[in-house]
């Protein structure tokens, strides 16, 4: 009990102290300070120093910046760090069937630093401007061409503002004859558009390849399937993502996100709409003959309405059992015009009409049951059936849903090698975006997935390290957590404190053994007998021992004498066995604890 009163009492002492911390600080930030003695706060100030100087965090490892050097061969790579916008071309094209205030691609686009970089010298593409579009692009050291090698894109974002609405994806630019950078626009053909994309709530992740009917030449979206992960982290924590899709020869695909496959499938299955078309299509010309029976179910025509149905009847009924309430106001009305309203002084009867006065609950109505003329209250009525139908039977002319007639597709074709893309030759940017000052950053085209990891731990890599380095570890956030709320240091005491005192105080309280008085006879023996009984048991041996010893010094003796005798010996032995068992019964039941007798101290 003593154990559990000073738990209590730990615990009320530090509830008080909680309180009393919070307080001072709320108090901390009102306006109103009290005026502190000059020595306390030259106290405190001393206090303060010391723990600064003894408490402070070591320096955060310092990671230096150097920029990506592909490690294999590459289309194209991208880093920025020359700090220009060297190789690359700005569209001065206009979109077409738009207003001519918009229509022009001038946001603005620049090289700079990203907003609080932890990597001094670190530059990437920034998209300056917000509600305009933006258009740049590059060309590829030479054209991609989708043979047996796979493809990979990779690149990072960081929307540095959030995003309310805009992309922030790439597109890479078809080789045609009539490609031209300055004039790189929405219209213009690309290969395949890849990355993030986002508008309202509703965030994307584009993969998206232009296809060849090769029976028409007409070029087809394909869009891959949307991603299961959650992408809303993404646009909205303000750190830099790397962006990284893989293409293979066999059709497949992997769409992943810090190097965390997000999507994933294959192109002849997993884009919509599909590769190939159907086999077989309905033919259009086709018509549901007119006596079709698509009825599963009919009225049965030998129903008939009973005589005693009552269409007529209503749902409802006034209850004629209901009494109206004593106190009922039959004369008083449920509202009353506010005797405290005063007509405006610029209303115009001729323009605004008859004031009057808006109308109120009747304060007389409170206190009464009700108001106005009583009415007995609906109820159901029991002889209400409705308008009578007839039941519905099975109908034995159902011949299903009509559906027309199936007819071998002419536009069929298979493509079971949807890989082999249109070559591409550059790779643009042609965003419109809500949101300013989106980072673009370390861009590679390449074959090979070792070259791609490669570069992003050149790039990505030391972006996310300096990150971790800049951050406080678990203890750093409670430490600085509870210099800002002084209250939480005693939420820490609760948490590491509490359940070491419960652990002790469960370990360590013994079973109270109970005292004489509370044993029963269903009870196990008290000490003291258990002690007389092990001095009894001792004694026992002891005899034992003395009694088998003695038998065999007569064994000796007697192994002379005569066969009789020694039959007559066996028989005396059995008799005092007997007695001897005889005795030890009568001693274990006058050991018992129901018949001891009561010790004389």
């Amino acid at each position: 009990m003593e154990l559990k009163w000073l738990l209590y009492v730990t615990l009320l002492a530090l509830g008080v102290l909680a309180a009393q911390a919070h307080d001072m600080d709320e108090d901390s930030d009102a306006d109103d300070v009290v005026d502190i003695e000059d020595d306390l706060d030259d106290g405190i100030e001393e206090v303060e120093e010391s723990k600064s100087e003894t408490s402070s965090p070591p320096p955060a490892p310092k990671v230096t910046y150097r920029p990506p050097v592909p490690t294999g061969e590459v289309y194209f790579a991208e880093s920025f760090d020359k700090g220009t916008l060297d190789g690359w071309v700005l569209s001065r094209a206009k979109k077409d069937d738009t207003d001519d205030e918009i229509a022009k691609y001038d946001g603005k686009w620049e090289v700079q630093d990203m907003k609080e970089t932890k990597l001094p010298g670190d530059k990437g593409l920034v998209l300056v401007t917000r509600a305009k579009h933006h258009a740049i692009s590059s060309k590829l050291s030479k054209p991609f061409v989708f043979d047996t090698k796979p493809l990979i894109v990779q690149y990072e974002v960081n929307f540095q503002n959030g995003i309310e609405c805009g992309g922030a994806y790439v597109k890479l630019l078809s080789k045609t004859p009539e490609l031209s950078l300055d004039q790189f626009h929405d219209k213009t053909p690309y290969t395949i558009m890849f990355g993030p994309d986002k508008c309202g709530e509703d965030y994307k992740l584009h993969f998206i390849f232009r296809h060849k009917n090769p029976k028409t030449g007409k070029y087809e979206e394909k869009h891959a399937k949307r991603p299961d992960a959650d992408l809303k982290s993404y646009f909205t924590d303000k750190k830099t993502h790397l962006y990284t899709l893989v293409l293979n020869p066999d059709n497949s695909f992997e769409i992943l996100v810090d190097q965390t496959v997000v999507n994933s499938g294959n192109l002849l299955n997993d884009m919509s709409p599909p590769v190939n078309p159907p086999r077989e299509i309905e033919d259009p010309n086709d018509q549901k003959p007119e006596d079709w029976d698509e009825r599963p179910k009919i009225p049965d025509p030998d129903a008939v309405k009973p005589d005693d149905w009552d269409e007529d009847a209503p749902a409802k009924i006034p209850d004629e059992n209901a009494v109206k309430p004593e106190g009922w106001l039959d004369d008083e009305p449920e509202y009353v015009a506010d005797p405290d309203a005063e007509k405006p002084e610029d209303w115009d009867e001729d323009m605004d009409g008859e004031w009057e006065a808006p109308q109120i609950a009747n304060p007389k109505c409170e206190t009464a049951p009700g108001c106005g003329t009583w009415q007995r209250p609906m109820i159901d009525n029991p002889n209400y059936k409705g308008k009578w139908k007839p039941p519905m039977i099975d109908n034995v002319n159902y011949q299903g849903i009509w559906k027309p007639r199936k007819i071998p597709n002419p536009d069929f074709f298979e493509d079971l090698e949807p890989f082999k893309m249109t070559p591409f030759t550059a790779v643009g940017l042609e965003l419109w975006s809500m949101t300013s000052d989106i980072f673009f950053d370390n861009f590679i085209i390449c074959t090979e997935r070792a070259v791609a990891d490669d570069w992003a731990s050149d790039g990505w890599g030391l972006k996310k390290a300096a990150d971790g380095a800049a951050e406080p570890g678990v203890v750093g956030q409670m430490m600085a957590a509870a210099e800002e709320r002084p209250w939480l240091w005693v939420v820490y005491i609760l948490t590491v404190a509490l359940p070491v005192f419960l652990v002790v105080l469960f370990c360590c309280s013994g079973k109270k053994q109970p005292s004489a008085a509370e044993y029963k006879k269903t009870d196990a023996p008290q000490p003291d007998v258990m002690d007389d009984e092990k001095e009894e048991e001792k004694d026992k041996g002891e005899k034992e021992e003395e009694d088998e010893e003695e038998e065999a010094n007569e064994g000796k003796l007697g192994s002379d004498a005569d066969p009789g005798s020694a039959s007559q010996e066996e028989e005396e032995e059995e008799e005092d066995d007997d007695r001897k068992h005889a005795s030890e019964e009568e001693e274990t039941v006058n050991r018992s604890p129901r018949n001891r007798k009561p010790r004389k101290d």
